[in-house]
């Protein structure tokens, strides 16, 4: 049995700006941002990895980096953020208000919906990330692997292999740094045992 320990990265300044959309912006972390990913850390200590992947983007490398305490991190181009085309650096209340139809569209049909009219499709996310997990358990079918990703990412792969709807991802909470933990079998049976926690 595969442990998988999943974090979103910790804060950037878009989201401490109204919680811009920030997907392929490969912005850093804030002050806190590096406290949270700090703590997150302070939280996994007991925890031995044997291997720490993350998003290519600095703020989820660098999150890996603090949380796994200094351990090697490989990043994994298939982990980075959703495309999020015209929504990118604006707030949900800015770009709804600049085409509320699309908006309606990708809530109620993300897997079909280009976000940002031009972006990825939740199907197309899920597929990426999941072949990441596929690749994952044909390298490791046991341990304990850390994986820092998105908040995007990680509610879409999480609502999938659930067997929920891609429209009821933005059901989850993420906090910036928080893990969540789930097992993964060799047939790629998932089971939830920590959502948005401290361990």
């Amino acid at each position: 049995m595969l442990n998988v320990y999943l974090l979103r990265h910790g804060e950037t300044a878009w989201n401490a700006d109204g919680n811009r959309y920030c997907g392929r912006t490969d912005l850093k972390l804030t002050e806190k941002g590096v406290s949270q990913a700090l703590q997150a850390g302070g939280s996994l200590k007991g925890i031995v990895f044997d291997a720490a992947y993350s998003s290519p983007l600095k703020r989820a490398y660098d999150t890996a980096v603090m949380a796994g305490g200094g351990m090697e991190v490989h990043t994994d181009a298939r982990l980075i953020e959703l495309d999020f085309g015209a929504w990118e650096g604006k707030t949900k209340e800015e770009f709804i208000s600049e085409n509320e139809a699309l908006w309606a569209s990708w809530n109620s049909s993300p897997e079909t919906t280009r976000a940002g009219g031009t972006g990825e499709t939740a199907a197309e996310v899920v597929r990426r990330v999941d072949d990441f997990y596929r690749d994952l358990l044909k390298s490791r079918t046991s341990g304990n692997v850390l994986v820092v990703g998105h908040n995007g990412i990680n509610r879409l792969y999480l609502s999938f292999k659930l067997g929920m709807p891609l429209s009821h991802y933005r059901r989850f909470f993420l906090d910036n740094a928080r893990v969540s933990w789930f097992t993964l079998d060799t047939a790629g049976e998932i089971v939830l045992k920590c959502l948005n926690g401290t361990l």
